[in-house]
Parts: structure tokens; C-alpha cells; sequence
């Protein structure tokens, strides 16, 4: 029995090794692919490639429709595709100025070549094959778009504009293709039935940076079909540039390693090679002799290709600046963040502090009597009388301030009769008695109107035993401003009796 199972065991381990070593081996086809440079020839047509309608080639990209209202254009191979399993690599760029673009871009691998201007983003409706569509404007309002989608056509279906072509599509993934810093790809594989699309989203110039968009099983498309690139605008427009389109043929290892190529297909894939590489050659001479001015010194033709000292110092020195400025959009981030903290508890202490205040107010409206606010130590009442006594002590240092200016007036006067002597008028005298004794009235009446019963509630509130009486403070401030106006008297008549020496 256990023989047995290590006998299963071993089967088990040798078909995994197995089907692990038949790996993908990738050819690339290049008469099914374009990149740059020298994308277009001087007669402005694509090797192996046909464009038509809105279309135009260069030599850095093909712009399959402008940013012009109701533009539509398309590319296609010339030959049909000799191999099943295949891999596309397309670099693109949709770009415009408005917010919202219009209409999309689409890959084809069809039965046969599809129209320049046709209904279905710039191709033929009723297909036969595979459309993977990168729409771009929103028919159906449910705000999903931009959106990338695989669409499968028996060439009996005719494209739902209205919904977007949900009700048809195989499957999709929402992403945005449009105003990226850098071109946006996607790698679209068929292989073994299988359909998978890989999405670059154009943010980094990484090469390596794609996400899955989605896998489909079970997709049989027909052999011998044809590559196609197409785009459309309608109201919105946006600028549908292709930079390279890049295929390869996929086959197991097992397959690669079985396949021998004669020597009649070798010398002629040589002599093809050798071919397009002599006309190469022949229009890179024709460009030098025709543009003398242009061409380069050989010894400096791969000078940019490196970076000086200084070069890569600034390159450094920018990339420094670009992270301390990531730093302080992270740190005014944080501050904003505190200080809308700080402005919400100030607004909630702010509404505390109202509904204390207000709460007595509101009892003695209602005619109730008035409660005591926790957060202060004495009620509502006791704060208007002291409020009160503050003012009337105000208004008596302003009497006093009055009365002291007129004695001083009154003082330089007599001084200045007197020729600066030393004798006092009696009259002088007379009058300063009849002022403090005016001074002393008017401070006994404040006295009696503190003590009075009105403010006596206001007294006996005071929080704290040891708190001082409105009366003592008075006699204090009047004392001391005797003291001043005796002081300044004293000094006036000091300088008075130092002048007459000079």
C-alpha cells in the first residue's frame, strides 16, 4: 500500500515538473507591429499597415482621430495573422482640454479588416472577433467612465451606444486613460483560449508598472484575423495618438523546440532583413545629404545620451526640492488639520459659555427665580451690582481728577504772584481747606450710597471672607492721591525756588 501511494506520488511530481518547464516562448512579429522612430516613410505610409479616414502618420505616432469635433480614423495590417496565440504591447495617449473627453479608442483582432469611418469608435459595427474598447465619454449617465472593455461579435450584434455596450460586453475594468503625465498601455494576451488585459496607468515612465484589468476563459476567436486600431470623436474631442504597437507570437517550449525552420524560409526572411536594411540605410543617407545642417559629428552623435557633472548635480538638486516640497504639502496638511480642531473646541467652549450666560437671563424673563450657573461662583444679580460700583468709583476718581487739576492751576497761580517766595496766601489756604473738605463729602457720599441696603446684597455675596470692602478701597485711592498732589505741590515749588538763580 504504501508503494503504491509513492508511486502516485512520484506520477503526481513528474507531470508538475512537467507542465511547469512548458513555459511561453515570445517571437516578435514585426510585420505586424510599428514604433518610432521612422514610424512613417517619406510618403507618409505605416511598412506592413494601412490608415485611413481622419488618420495621420508620423514619425513619432499615429494620431488616429484629432481633437476636432466628428473625427474618425483607423489602422489596419495588411496581412492576415499565420499564428494562433498572440501578445499586444499598445502604448497610446488620449489627451484634451476639456474636463470630460469623447469617444474612445479601440483595439480589433477581426475576421476582416473593419471601415475607416465606421459607427463603432471610427470601425465597422457587426464584427467578427474581438473589440477591446477604452471609451471615454458616458452615454448612459452612470458615471463610469472612462472604462476599459472586452466586447466579442459574431458579426450578427450591432453595438449598444446607449448603454455603453454593458448589456454586451465580456468584461472590463473601470480606469482612467486620459491627461496622463506619461503614455498610458495596455498589453492584451491571447493565449490557449484565455484573454487577458494588463493596464498601465501612465503615472511613472516604469515599463513594468501594470495592473490587471480582467482575465476571461473560454474565448475562441477566429483564426487568421487582422490587427486594427481605431478611434472617434464626436461632440467632445480629445487627441487619439498610438505611439507604438508592438506584437509577438506566443508558443509553449514544447512547440519552439519542435519547430524547425527550412533553409529556403531562412535565406528568405535574410534576404527581407537584408532588404529593409540597405532601404534604411538609403533614406539615412538621402536625409544627411539633404539636410547638411542637422546631421552631427559622428564622435558627438551619442553625447546626450550621458549626463554631465553638472547635469546630474540639477537633477539632484530637483529631485531634493520636489521631496521637501511633498514634505510641506504633507506638514500645511497636519497644520490645517489642528488648527480646524482647535477652531471646533474654541466654537464648542464658545457655545458652553453662551448657554451659561443665557440660562439666568431667560429664568427672570419667565418671571422665575434666578439659578445659580455652575460655572461661576456668584449669580447674575451680584454681577450687575458690582458692575455698578465699578462705575460709580470710576465716576468719583474722574471728581477727584477735576478738583486736583484746579487746586494745581490755583497753586501756579499764586505762585506765580509771588515772584517764586516761600509765603503762603492765607486766601490760598482757605480755599485748598474748603476743596478737601468738599474731597471728604463727596467720599462720604459714595460711602453711604455703598452701604446703603440696595447694595448690601452685593457685599454679603462675596465668595470669600477675606475679600476687600468698597469703602476701605475708596479711602485708599483718595489717600493716595492726596499723597500725589501733596508731592507734586512740594516739587513745584522746589523748582520754582531753584529758577531764581539762573
Amino acid at each position: 500500500m504504501f508503494s503504491i501511494k509513492l508511486l502516485f506520488c512520484a506520477l503526481l511530481l513528474c507531470f508538475t515538473v512537467r507542465a511547469n518547464s512548458q513555459t511561453v516562448h515570445r517571437r516578435f512579429e514585426y510585420k505586424y507591429s510599428f514604433k518610432p522612430p521612422y514610424l512613417a516613410q517619406k510618403d507618409g505610409s505605416v511598412p506592413f499597415w494601412e490608415y485611413g479616414g481622419n488618420a495621420i502618420a508620423s514619425g513619432e505616432s499615429v494620431r488616429l482621430a484629432p481633437s476636432l469635433r466628428s473625427q474618425k480614423g483607423a489602422i489596419w495590417t495588411k496581412q492576415p495573422i499565420n499564428f494562433d496565440w498572440w501578445e499586444v504591447d499598445v502604448m497610446f495617449k488620449v489627451t484634451g482640454r476639456g474636463r470630460i473627453g469623447a469617444d474612445g479608442l479601440a483595439f480589433w483582432y477581426t475576421s476582416a479588416r473593419g471601415d475607416y469611418t465606421g459607427e463603432v469608435f471610427g470601425s465597422s459595427d457587426r464584427w467578427n472577433g474581438l473589440a477591446v474598447i477604452f471609451d471615454s465619454f458616458d452615454n448612459d449617465n452612470k458615471h463610469n467612465n472612462p472604462y476599459i472593455m472586452a466586447v466579442l461579435n459574431d458579426g450578427t450584434k450591432v453595438f449598444d451606444h446607449k448603454s455603453d455596450g454593458t448589456t454586451q460586453m465580456l468584461s472590463g475594468c473601470l480606469r482612467d486613460f486620459r491627461n496622463k503625465p506619461f503614455p498610458t498601455r495596455a498589453r492584451i494576451e491571447y493565449y490557449q483560449n484565455t484573454l487577458t488585459v494588463h493596464f498601465h496607468n501612465g503615472m511613472t515612465n516604469n515599463e513594468a508598472d501594470y495592473e490587471l484589468c480582467f482575465r476571461a476563459e473560454n474565448v475562441v476567436l477566429p483564426r487568421g484575423g487582422y490587427f486594427g486600431l481605431s478611434a472617434a470623436t464626436g461632440g467632445l474631442a480629445d487627441d487619439h495618438d498610438v505611439v507604438h504597437l508592438l506584437t509577438s507570437s506566443l508558443h509553449s517550449t514544447q512547440q519552439a523546440g519542435g519547430q524547425q525552420i527550412s533553409n529556403d524560409e531562412q535565406q528568405k526572411l535574410s534576404q527581407e532583413y537584408q532588404e529593409y536594411q540597405r532601404k534604411l540605410d538609403q533614406q539615412k543617407e538621402d536625409y544627411r545629404k539633404e539636410h547638411p545642417d542637422e546631421v552631427r559629428d559622428k564622435e558627438g552623435e551619442f553625447e546626450d545620451w550621458f549626463e554631465s557633472d553638472g547635469q546630474r548635480e540639477l537633477r539632484q538638486i530637483f529631485q531634493g526640492q520636489g521631496q521637501i516640497h511633498d514634505v510641506l504639502r504633507e506638514l500645511n496638511k497636519k497644520v490645517d488639520e489642528v488648527i480646524g480642531k482647535q477652531m471646533n473646541s474654541l466654537s464648542m467652549l464658545s457655545a458652553v459659555y453662551s448657554h451659561a450666560q443665557g440660562q439666568p437671563i431667560a429664568a427672570q424673563q419667565a418671571g422665575q427665580a434666578p439659578m445659580q450657573t455652575g460655572g461661576l461662583p456668584v449669580a447674575r444679580h451680584d454681577w450687575d451690582a458690582l458692575v455698578a460700583n465699578n462705575q460709580i468709583i470710576i465716576n468719583t476718581i474722574a471728581e477727584l481728577k477735576g478738583f486736583i487739576i484746579e487746586v494745581s492751576r490755583k497753586a501756579d497761580g499764586i505762585a506765580a504772584a509771588g515772584g517764586g517766595g516761600t509765603a503762603i496766601n492765607p486766601q490760598f489756604l482757605s480755599e485748598m481747606r474748603d476743596s478737601l473738605q468738599q474731597v471728604q463729602q463727596t467720599v462720604n457720599g459714595v460711602a453711604q450710597r455703598i452701604s446703603s441696603p440696595a447694595h448690601a446684597s452685593a457685599q454679603t455675596s462675596c465668595p470669600t471672607p477675606n475679600c476687600v470692602g468698597l469703602t476701605a478701597l475708596v479711602m485708599v485711592v483718595t489717600s493716595q492721591l492726596v499723597v500725589m498732589f501733596l508731592y507734586n505741590l512740594y516739587k513745584e515749588r522746589k523748582e520754582a525756588q531753584a529758577k531764581k538763580f539762573f
